[in-house]
């Protein structure tokens, strides 16, 4: 007996109840390499999912995206969780997925690249947003987790260097699901709530890659680029690089190296206002001496003397002058018998090759004056 024909749309309807009614399709797990993602304006990414056979087509609400750890990426080894739906209207079915785990080394750091791209392109990086530590900080935060090692460092330094700094401990989970988060929540609150903070540390031991990825997660880069508080970002070792040593104000190697950073010691600062003391006590005995000297030159009996010494000795030049002056006056030399001969028109004449016979002179004398004419 042939069976009934359907409409389009009722078989679509029927498939879609079939396999929703699977319980293995409605909650499944699915191993492979995602391809051809498309973040969309509404929030929603779509994607593929592939091994070397096949392939099937993912989607992701943007109710789920919100929460998303890592930044999809063609590429990525991942493991996805959802359910198997079917869209009646365009007669296909996809995988939902609720959650995202990225599988291997291979994969962290394509998710790594992906987004480190991103905020780059953003110029998140940049120099010129990175902002100054202060030199003498009264507070510190340090955002890590509770009763971990890092913290206890970390409170170890600070102590040992700098006795006086007030510190806040805002503890958080630095790994894990949801750990993100709470980082970057704590760098907002405490920009909002704990103003007189100067420093914000923010980190965590080492780990392994999966372990120090909360670092590395866009929410918590955010947090740290739009903190108007310096933020110093202390990951794992030395060799551990995360997304948030590119957005932070300064990379610390540890969470010891950022405690050193952060907090000037004292000792130091003693030792350094000892030498300010003493280089001012030079100077300014310095200027004393230099301004007694001044004084004492300035002092009336020693000033009356060095006059009275300065006018005998003006006297004494005036005097040389004088008797130079009157040695070589005229009547001087006519009282030693000399005498000065005038021709007729009362000139100094010097020779007596200057006169002819019949020539009139006069002689001046130191007595008075004789005529003559020259024969």
């Amino acid at each position: 007996m042939a069976i009934k024909p359907v409409s389009v749309s009722q078989l679509n309807g029927y498939i879609k109840r079939v396999l929703q009614a699977d319980p293995l399709l409605g909650n499944v797990s699915v191993i492979g390499e995602i391809s051809n993602v498309n973040y969309h304006y509404t929030g929603h990414i779509y994607f593929s999912l592939k091994d070397e056979k096949s392939k099937i087509n993912c989607f992701m609400p943007s109710d789920k995206t919100k929460t998303l750890r890592y930044e999809l990426a063609d590429g990525m080894e991942v493991t996805l969780s959802g359910y198997i739906n079917v869209y009646e209207k365009g007669g296909y079915y996809s995988f939902n997925v609720s959650d995202v785990e990225v599988s291997g080394q291979g994969g962290l750091s394509v998710a790594f690249d992906k987004l480190k791209e991103k905020l780059f392109n953003e110029g998140m990086f940049d120099a010129k947003h990175k902002k100054q530590l202060p030199k003498f900080p009264s507070k510190i935060a340090l955002v890590t987790a509770n009763n971990s090692a890092a913290l206890s460092d970390m409170l170890k330094i600070i102590k040992s260097r700098n006795n006086i700094i007030d510190i806040l401990v805002y503890p958080v989970a630095v790994q894990g699901a949801g750990a993100g988060q709470e980082i970057a929540n704590a760098v907002k609150v405490i920009n909002e709530n704990h103003k007189d903070v100067e420093i914000i540390i923010a980190g965590r031991g080492g780990g392994s890659a999966e372990d120090l990825w909360a670092f590395n997660e866009e929410a918590v880069a955010r947090s740290i680029f739009e903190s108007k508080i310096p933020v110093i970002s202390a990951v794992g070792h030395e060799i551990d690089v995360t997304i948030a040593d590119f957005v932070a104000d300064v990379r610390a190697e540890t969470p010891t190296a950022a405690a050193q950073l952060a907090t000037p010691d004292i000792e130091g600062i003693k030792s350094y206002l000892d030498s300010l003391k003493t280089n001012m006590y030079d100077t300014m005995n310095g200027y004393v001496k230099s301004k007694q000297r001044l004084l004492d030159f300035y002092n009336m009996d020693a000033f009356i003397k060095n006059f009275e010494n300065k006018i005998n000795l003006y006297m004494a030049t005036m005097n040389s002058f004088k008797v130079k002056l009157d040695s070589l006056n005229p009547k001087h030399l006519m009282s030693l018998g000399y005498g000065a001969i005038l021709d007729e028109n009362g000139k100094l004449v010097r020779t007596a090759s200057a006169f002819k016979s019949g020539d009139k002179l006069t002689a001046v004398l130191a007595d008075g004056k004789v005529e003559s004419v020259v024969i």
